[in-house]
């Protein structure tokens, strides 16, 4: 069995079946990435990987083994490759192109698109509200929100949004990112008309449904919670995350599209998407302000891991309160996210958690064990971004940097 990107839908038996399943769907419905398998590159594109830069001890990173996994890029499922391991040690390194028609060597500082890693920052965005007592995580969505749902929908909590539990069904889109989605790339899709259908459709109903019951990912529930904190803050959800976590954690080169901007502004390289007719496409210019609090954010690995660092040390959500909805995972049958990130039990007494994220043209990990003794931030311009299976590189990538054993 592969990686399954955001899995849930199949039992994980093994990393291959977990590590991915951060970036697909939990019950229903959501994104996955590919698993397709490896292919060596054009003649000449492992000398196009950047001089990686490794500091190891004892327990470091096994530098081969992530010097092995980047190997061969540009290939037939990922373009370019940019990693940073940390923890006991550090190694970082890039492979592959900037861009298909020049083929100039990828930029290992490029900016990319994180896709649903924005939803840790919003599930801090939230604890750090809660710990200033402006939220109530027991508070209800028609109380923050009030008019948002109609009757049909029993009362549902901060919490159950954070933990993907809301019921809430999916909202509207603007179609398949490898078909009419793509066609569709500059449209504008508001959060709130995203909300407005799923509330129409209703929530989830039938034998076991109804808020806190099932565990389902989906955009929905983070789509709200961007609501409720420019509701109760009375400022935009950008600003938020702005100057409560980016500017103090010192991630400069993160932020999120004005508007509806497609761009990508500063040094980045670019994404391609492989449509269902079999094209290979530029998808690098994309409008994406449906996905705001949900998968907006624009960063880059370096910043990626000074937040992610800063989390699990406490300095973002006060250490009682993140161990309380971070790192615990609700009693529900068959759930793996916490408030914003995926457990993942590896075995031996390895527990991994992290979030993964999915852009046309991009992949983006960011993963730790609890005490930081390994972390991994990549980026990874897959050519199927939001398919069924883990992108190798990807794949490889995560079991070089967590030492776990080849499929």
């Amino acid at each position: 069995m592969s990686l399954l990107k955001h899995g849930f839908r199949r039992p994980f038996t093994a990393l291959t079946a977990a590590l991915a399943a951060a970036t697909l769907s939990l019950v229903s419905g959501g994104a996955s990435a590919p698993a397709l398998a490896d292919t060596p590159g054009a003649p000449g594109a492992a000398a196009r990987a950047a001089p990686a830069r490794a500091i190891q001890g004892a327990t470091g990173p096994n530098v081969p083994a992530l010097e092995k996994a980047l190997r061969g890029l540009p290939d037939k499922d990922t373009t370019a490759a940019l990693v940073r391991v940390g923890g006991n040690g550090s190694w970082h390194g890039s492979a592959g192109v900037r861009d298909l028609p020049s083929h100039r060597k990828a930029l290992e500082n490029a900016r990319f698109r994180a896709g649903s890693t924005t939803k840790t920052v919003t599930a801090a965005l939230v604890l750090q509200l809660a710990a200033e007592g402006r939220i109530d995580l027991d508070g209800t969505v028609q109380r923050y929100l009030p008019g948002l749902l109609t009757g049909a929908f029993q009362p549902l909590t901060v919490r159950q949004l954070l933990t993907f539990t809301s019921g809430l069904q999916p909202g509207a889109t603007l179609g398949p990112e490898n078909g009419e989605g793509y066609e569709n790339r500059f449209k504008t899709l508001t959060p709130e008309a995203v909300v407005a259908a799923s509330v129409a459709k209703g929530p989830y109903r039938g034998p076991g449904e109804g808020p806190g019951k099932k565990q389902r990912y989906d955009n929905i529930d983070y789509t709200v919670l961007g609501l409720l904190i420019e509701k109760v803050t009375g400022d935009s959800y950008a600003h938020q995350a702005a100057v409560r976590i980016f500017r103090p954690t010192g991630m400069r080169h993160t932020s999120f599209p004005v508007g509806p901007d497609p761009r990508i502004h500063g040094p980045h390289n670019r994404g391609y998407q492989k449509l269902a007719d079999g094209r290979l496409v530029d998808a690098t210019e994309w409008n994406m302000s449906d996905r705001r609090a949900a998968g907006d954010m624009i960063s880059t690995t370096a910043d990626l891991e000074k937040f992610l660092v800063a989390l699990f040390r406490g300095k973002i959500v006060p250490q009682p309160l993140l161990d309380r909805e971070m790192f615990t995972v609700p009693h529900i049958k068959g759930a793996t996210m916490s408030a914003g990130l995926q457990r993942y039990d590896a075995g031996h007494g390895k527990i991994i958690w992290l979030k993964t994220g999915a852009r046309p043209g991009y992949n983006t990990m960011l993963a730790a064990t609890r005490d930081l003794s390994r972390t991994l931030v990549y980026s990874v311009n897959a050519v199927d971004a939001k398919g069924e299976q883990m992108n190798p590189v990807a794949e490889r990538i995560t079991r070089a940097a967590f030492a776990l054993p080849a499929q």
